[in-house]
């Protein structure tokens, strides 16, 4: 490849990645609008999905990261921050930021293989290192006041609640709509040569 080629490349994967940066932004914003439960739902992994694959794993990890950032910025922690500043910070960048990376290196293991296969399989990926990174916070840092939330929602097991209750909805909208969109909107790129 020469220089001017990985310019080019380089330059393509800088607007890439500040366009999806924005839109990560702007979907975690709008979904203050869409509520299930007490959280919001969203659509914001799709871009860090898409991001990650069509930018590799590196921007993943920024977005992630951004996705992490714009969800404390919104409030949408809110609940938590009142109960564990710390420990709601960390749990936020670091699902967001794991999800990014789990993403984008599921995407290059196996984009040599099939390239449909490996964007559904991190679409995959995302959303269950996502609910799983918070899962395992909720466990660490806010157990105690969780099982009190669980009991207040009629759940009499604290594992049920955070499972069906507080994670579960969310989950299944985002495992959902992150496999059924990635590869449309991958396949859109594609056909507009935006990615190869």
């Amino acid at each position: 490849m020469s220089n001017s080629e990985k310019r080019r490349q380089q330059t393509r994967i800088l607007v890439l990645g500040a366009v999806f940066t924005a839109l990560v932004f702007i979907l975690q914003y709008l979904s203050l609008f869409m509520r299930f439960s007490m959280f919001s739902v969203t659509f914001v992994l799709l871009p860090i999905i898409i991001g990650a694959a069509t930018c590799g794993y590196k921007i993943g990890i920024w977005l992630g990261f951004i996705f992490g950032v714009a969800v404390l910025a919104t409030g949408d922690a809110a609940p938590f921050l009142a109960i564990d500043y710390f420990g709601t910070i960390i749990t936020v960048l670091l699902k967001g930021t794991l999800c990014g990376l789990a993403a984008g290196l599921t995407y290059k293991a196996l984009q040599k293989y099939n390239h449909y296969l490996a964007i559904l399989a991190a679409a995959f990926v995302c959303p269950i290192v996502n609910t799983g990174v918070f899962l395992l916070g909720c466990k660490i840092f806010f157990l105690e006041e969780i099982a009190a939330w669980g009991v207040g929602a009629g759940f009499n097991n604290v594992t049920s609640y955070m499972f069906l209750g507080l994670a579960g909805g969310n989950f299944l909208f985002e495992l959902g709509t992150n496999l059924l969109l990635s590869p449309a909107v991958v396949r859109i790129l594609k056909l507009l040569k935006v990615y190869h």
